[in-house]
């Protein structure tokens, strides 16, 4: 006998287009940043710990950019990848003109005015150490205020080179208005900063220090002396009230999955712009549960990516967004 009951949520589920028509987050190509790997070399380098995924040559790098733009994905973020003769304890590679990172931007823009580049402002893809900055004299910790110093050097290069967002991942202290300052005495108003507000001390990053080749040298520095402890929740307010402050136009959370409460937590206390980054771990371990037939790879991708917007994201950075932006 049927219960006599008003009230069956059960009724907006019978379909697929009723389920459509009450959907509350929708995931769009238009809501996507497709991180991009670059080198130097003319080949293309499959990253091991990253299916799918290589690190380009500049050709390889300006056809992904095309498939960007016919897939409606509005965005790249891309991170250079660099010989180790480049590399020294200060990073200086990162102001050469002939840095590899500058001739990319200035090809995309060229090729594809349109697309968005954001560029990556930190020191680890240049130092020999593998930290975001520059060490004090004593080896013994990240010196902000010189690291400060360095990054509005590099923020203004990269504007200079095309750049339309530049984005500080290196959590060092004052570096959003100082970098503001310099790119405003530059002349480079309009290029805007996409902060990681909140990035997290984490153990997911693993396979991009393989991409990048940005894994930590004989230094015992931790860094978790500048990015955030894992623990922490409230402290991701502090840091994001911060920046907006000192003049981000866009704040981020990083990682993405594993922080979705604090992507929450951002998005309840801010109306700015908010980001957030869907790692390399989490793509590499969607990867390996589904090639050990343990996840259905689609429906798990693609639950991720909505948990991540469901919980305030308006934008994210993801591996999977070719794959993503082509199935909508």
């Amino acid at each position: 006998m049927p219960l006599d009951i008003l009230q069956r949520p059960r009724r907006n589920r019978r379909s697929e287009n009723l389920r459509r028509l009450v959907r509350e987050t929708t995931l769009r190509p238009e809501d996507l940043i497709w991180p991009l790997f670059v080198h130097a070399e003319k080949v293309d380098r499959p990253v091991d710990s990253m299916p799918g995924v290589s690190r380009l040559s500049l050709d390889s790098l300006l056809a992904a950019c095309e498939q960007a733009s016919r897939l409606r994905i509005p965005a790249v973020a891309v991170f250079p990848c660099l010989a180790p003769d480049l590399k020294n304890d200060v990073g200086s590679h990162a102001f050469d003109p002939a840095n590899l990172l500058f001739q990319s931007v200035a090809a995309i823009k060229k090729r594809f005015p349109d697309l968005l580049v954001i560029t990556d402002v930190a020191l680890d893809p240049y130092t020999s150490h593998g930290h975001d900055g520059l060490l004090c004299s004593s080896r013994a910790s990240v010196d902000n205020d010189a690291t400060v110093e360095s990054l509005c050097r590099l923020a203004v290069l990269e504007a200079q080179s095309g750049a339309d967002l530049v984005a500080p991942s290196d959590m060092m202290d004052g570096r959003i208005a100082a970098i503001r300052q310099a790119l405003d005495a530059a002349g480079f108003q309009e290029t805007g900063i996409m902060s990681y507000a909140a990035k997290y001390a984490s153990a997911y990053y693993g396979p991009f220090r393989d991409a990048v080749g940005s894994k930590i040298g004989k230094d015992s520095i931790s860094k978790a002396t500048y990015q955030m402890d894992p623990a922490n929740s409230r402290e991701a307010l502090r840091e994001v009230f911060l920046d907006l402050e000192e003049g981000a136009d866009i704040v981020m959370v990083k990682p993405a999955g594993p922080y979705l409460d604090v992507i929450r937590s951002v998005r309840d206390a801010v109306d700015a712009p908010l980001a957030a980054y869907q790692v390399s771990g989490e793509f590499a371990q969607i990867h390996a549960a589904a090639r050990l037939g343990w996840l259905d790879y689609a429906r798990v991708r693609d639950e991720s990516l909505l948990a991540i917007k469901r919980a305030g994201a308006d934008m994210i950075l993801t591996y999977f967004a070719p794959e993503v932006a082509s199935d909508l």
